[in-house]
């Protein structure tokens, strides 16, 4: 009666009533749950009042092991497999050792309290540290001061992620070859070439050999082997241990390739680190030719292309520096040869940063006239304040010693340039011994708002008395044939944006000279391409002098111009074009083709192409086939090339084979550091990111695009999947080591999928939110939903099944279903069960 008079005075007494009821309730301090509220949702008759979601209200979770991605002050730093416990309230507590804690970036030194029982990490110990599961998402928030945290480089990956991978035997394999057929005459010729990389992993070492077989058209045969060599991460000095072949590295002195052993810093395992420099070979081709790559002098690429334009991107690494040399041999038995300057970019280090190389062996020649004389070198690179590198070296050997020392200077947005001096005592064979000189300064620069890519600039010059160590071990040759000195060297590599309507140029030069020899080595490119309304066109020019001595060589100097336009034919033809394309030599005329290409199949696994073309002198009319297909056992090409003179057929075959300890697994050829996908019973699954990779019949395959020491990101394509089979992750991080095979493993549950209605003794459905799970399986839970109806996967035919919606004993029941599979709709099987 009290507050029915209350309201009914003015209402200003009115409020001061309501004051007061509200601070009655702040001060009571009454609390609440959140509670869903049943009758929200959609009733039928069947299941009125049958609604039960007592075991979601508190949104608790059972305790185990569950994977979840592990979130640190709102950035992604792992996904790993935790164990969760229960905490006083009721939620879940994650188990990490102070170790990874640490490895996240937690200074474990200042907080002695973090080392918890049973390797697990009391975060109490750090003042205002949370952590939070948030079980519908699978992530683990951390929430960590960040006065408790060291500041990571971007893209730092810690080393207690890093994986050295699984025991395994591998071997990549490419084969190449052709069938010639001279018309008129009717000669015929065959020439082959493998390449084969085998390798064995155990823990962090790994074996790898290179060898190369070469049957040229003569029928002459040869086996080469490229390099053989053991290695090792060594992590705490983040450094490689190399024993067998290599090359020294290239950024202080020249590269020389040694058998023996090495200790040099790997930049990959520092975040963030400079990428070495990897030469694009390009080229023009007037007919349909074989472009044959040489390094050190041994051969190391081989394929076959069409007339025009090219690139080649796809070189196995050879562990390596030195040039590339090119030679393109033409189907009218011309050879054009050409020279790509493979160089370092300037030295530069990050403050604080050291970066050495110890080297000790004998020299390795692919002339085998040449003696193996035994030599020592070692290079020290050091970051200095204020943007400076201090760098030098030592060489040693019996008849050579040289000292370097250099300074590097980032400019800011200048760019980035380094400049040495090497001071060489030689003697070379048959001569007294010389002292000599040799400067350089190398330039580098990448300008975002310009749009200019010097990827490398530099000169170096030599005085006459200077020689480099390789040329002195080359001086001593059975045949004693005189060594040409260098005097000069001028390389570049720059590209230029002009804007989003101007397309880019791009220019590749190189130009030596030589003391006491009146020729010089010549390479010079210049390229421009753009695209308008989907047409890409670009214009190119070489030209190339070799600096033969052979003055009669025809082809010792060219020079050719290319023109190359493409059209895509969306409207009429998916994924394909039209092209034309126009090239004309000093020595050889002018050549036009128009051609159509296009990729096809799941993933544009296959790719082809058909061209016709017309020269103004020999061969006059030219035409080629080609195809190739990337599948998830191994890549195949082949092609079919004419012209007035000649008929060819060219193929290839490239995979990769790797044994371990559940099978043998055929893949695309491997890369340096690979991933063995582990799905078993999830056949022929896409990978993404992958073309044309799929999982084999057991549910295995390789993915070989992965970097070393940085989070990789391997998934599933769902749309893939079999209709029987469903995977509990779809996604897998993995950190591998270099050289590593890393394993993926995916749980895929093969069976049925079933929809089933499950109902008690009486008739009603069971409650809607009861859990079901397979009896005697630790399997997944599946829930209940409207009308008793539950999706199930991964079934067998027939089943036990326990169903419980609360703790009650009541409260529970089990069923056995026996499937009639007459009921099978587009991959679902129907089925009713009685719950008892």
């Amino acid at each position: 009666m009290m507050i029915a008079k209350l309201i009914m005075k003015p209402p200003v007494t009115r409020r001061i009533l309501f004051i007061l009821l509200t601070l009655a309730n702040v001060l009571n301090e009454v609390k609440g749950r959140d509670y869903f509220n049943p009758a929200l949702l959609e009733r039928t008759e069947a299941t009125n009042g049958d609604v039960d979601l007592s075991g979601f209200e508190s949104g608790q979770q059972a305790e185990g092991t569950y994977r979840v991605d592990i979130v640190l002050n709102g950035e992604n730093v792992d996904s790993r497999e935790v164990t969760f416990t229960r905490r006083e309230g009721g939620t879940l507590e994650p188990c990490l050792s102070a170790e990874l804690l640490e490895g996240y970036g937690v200074k474990k030194a200042l907080y002695p309290a973090l080392v918890g029982k049973e390797n697990c990490a009391d975060l109490s110990a750090i003042p205002q540290a949370s952590s939070e599961l948030l079980f519908s998402s699978q992530k683990l928030l951390l929430s960590i001061p960040q006065a408790a945290l060291s500041s990571p480089a971007r893209g730092y990956v810690a080393s207690e992620q890093w994986d050295e991978g699984i025991s395994a035997m591998m071997l990549n394999y490419s084969l190449s070859g052709d069938h010639s057929r001279t018309r008129g005459i009717g000669n015929t010729s065959n020439s082959q070439y493998v390449n084969l990389r085998p390798g064995i992993n155990v823990g962090p070492w790994r074996l790898r050999n290179y060898s190369t077989w070469n049957k040229n058209s003569q029928g002459k045969a040869s086996w080469d082997t490229v390099y053989s060599y053991l290695q090792r991460n060594i992590i705490p000095l983040k450094a490689q241990l190399m024993l067998g072949d290599s090359s020294s590295p290239a950024d202080v002195f020249d590269s020389i390739p040694f058998r023996g052993g090495q200790l040099a810093s790997d930049d990959e395992m520092i975040p963030d680190s400079l990428k070495g420099y990897a030469p694009v070979v390009r080229g023009i081709a007037r007919t349909n030719a074989q472009v044959i790559i040489r390094q050190n002098g041994y051969q190391i690429y081989q394929n076959y292309v069409s007339p025009g334009a090219f690139e080649i991107t796809d070189m196995y690494p050879t562990g390596g520096a030195g040039d590339l040399d090119v030679s393109i041999k033409e189907a009218d038995g011309s050879e054009q040869r050409f020279t790509v300057p493979f160089a370092s970019l300037p030295v530069l280090q990050r403050e604080g940063r050291l970066k050495y190389a110890l080297t000790a062996g004998r020299y390795r020649s692919y002339d085998s006239r040449v003696d193996p004389a035994s030599f020592a070198q070692g290079t020290v690179i050091y970051g200095l304040p204020a943007g400076l590198t201090l760098y030098g070296g030592v060489q040693g050997a019996d008849n050579y010693r040289s000292v370097a020392l250099g300074v590097g200077k980032n400019l800011g947005v200048v760019g980035a340039v380094s400049t040495d001096v090497t001071q060489s005592w030689s003697q070379l064979q048959n001569a007294e011994q010389e002292r000599g000189q040799s400067w350089r300064i190398r330039y580098s620069k990448n300008s975002v708002v310009t749009g200019t890519n010097f990827s490398i600039a530099g000169y170096r010059y030599s005085t006459a008395g200077y020689s480099g160590m390789q040329d002195t071990f080359d001086s001593y040759r059975a045949n004693r044939s005189p060594v040409e000195k260098r005097r000069n060297r001028m390389e570049a590599n720059i590209s230029q944006s002009l804007g989003p309507m101007g397309g880019s140029l791009a220019l590749s030069a190189l130009r030596e000279d030589y003391w006491h020899y009146g020729k010089s080595l010549q390479s010079w490119s210049l390229s421009y391409n753009n695209t308008w309304n989907g047409i890409s066109y670009g214009v190119s020019w070489t030209q190339s002098k070799n600096g033969s001595s052979d003055s009669n060589d025809r082809y010792d100097s060219d020079r050719l111009i290319a023109l190359n336009i493409s059209i895509p034919l969306q409207r009429f033809m998916t994924n394909s074009w039209a092209s034309y394309s126009m090239n004309t030599s000093r020595n050889s005329g002018t050549t036009h083709s128009v051609g159509l290409s296009g990729m096809a199949l799941a993933g544009n696994a296959l790719s082809w192409n058909v061209r016709q073309g017309y020269a103004s002198e020999d061969p006059g009319y030219t035409g080629s086939l080609n195809a190739d297909y990337k599948g998830g056992y191994a890549e195949v090409s082949g092609g079919y090339s004419y012209d007035r003179n000649l008929q060819r057929v060219n193929y290839s075959l490239a995979g990769g084979v790797l044994a371990h300890a559940d099978g043998i697994t055929f893949s695309q050829p491997l890369g340096e550091t690979n991933v063995l996908i582990k799905a078993p019973g999830a056949a022929n699954v896409g990978i993404k990111n992958q073309s044309g990779v799929r999982t084999d019949f057991r549910g295995y395959t390789i993915a070989s695009n992965v970097s070393p020491y940085r989070k990789n990101d391997i998934g599933l394509e769902t749309a893939t999947v079999a209709d029987d089979v469903e995977l509990e992750l779809t996604n897998k991080t993995v950190v591998p080591t270099r050289g590593a095979v890393v394993r993926a493993d995916f749980v895929a549950n093969v069976g049925l999928r079933i929809l089933l209605t499950l109902r008690r003794d009486s008739g009603r459905p069971v409650p809607f939110g009861a859990m079901v799970t397979v009896r005697g399986t630790q399997g997944q839970s599946f829930i209940v939903g409207d009308d008793g109806q539950v999706f199930l996967s991964g079934m067998q035919p027939q089943n036990v099944l326990d169903v419980v919606w609360g703790n009650d004993n009541q409260q529970h029941c089990t069923t056995k279903y026996t499937l009639n599979m007459a009921e099978y709709y587009r991959g679902i099987s129907v089925a009713e069960s009685l719950c008892r």
